[in-house]
């Protein structure tokens, strides 16, 4: 069992922070946002175990620029995808979108977009034993497509439901 808490850093969205740094000092499961970084704080991330979870709905709604997810995952950083739910910067927890858009506006490929928004988002939060893959001993949390000709169409279906059924622990919801 886990005692304690993990920090989760909330670093270099509107400016470089220094939180990249700090996080990855302190150990942080994620840093979170990533709008705003340079070669420095790519390094440090890449150099780490600390999740950097990117929030493309939210550099969507206050018009800055996207991550530079392509250049991260290039230079070995790991990425997690979130939505940022919230009013004041991000009012959509809508993951096909946050999938969409890691794809066509920061240069992931589907199937990066799906990891970082599925197993690495489960490592970001601590909860890597329970859900984030399909796996023995884990949460059924699924979802189930429509037919789709491959994985890759998901992301550019953007504005289409692919989704037929949604599974949590297993029972269809």
């Amino acid at each position: 069992m886990k005692y304690g808490l993990k920090p989760k850093i909330h670093a270099n969205q509107l400016s470089l922070s220094g939180g990249v740094q700090a996080g990855v000092a302190l150990g942080a499961l994620s840093v979170d946002h990533l709008e705003t970084m340079d070669d420095v704080s790519i390094a440090t991330l890449a150099m780490s175990h600390t999740i950097g979870t990117m929030l493309p709905t939210a550099a969507y709604f206050l018009r800055m620029n996207y991550p530079p997810a392509r250049r991260m995952i290039d230079e070995g950083c790991i990425l997690a995808l979130a939505s940022d739910y919230n009013p004041g910067s991000s009012p959509s927890g809508n993951m096909n979108q946050v999938v969409s858009m890691a794809c066509i506006q920061m240069k992931m490929l589907p199937e990066e977009a799906i990891n970082a928004a599925t197993i690495n988002g489960a490592y970001a939060m601590g909860l890597e034993d329970e859900v984030g893959s399909i796996t023995v001993g884990k949460k059924a949390n699924l979802i189930i497509t429509k037919p789709i000709p491959s994985l890759a169409y998901l992301p550019y279906a953007f504005g289409s439901n692919m989704i037929d059924k949604v599974l949590i622990g297993g029972e269809v919801v």
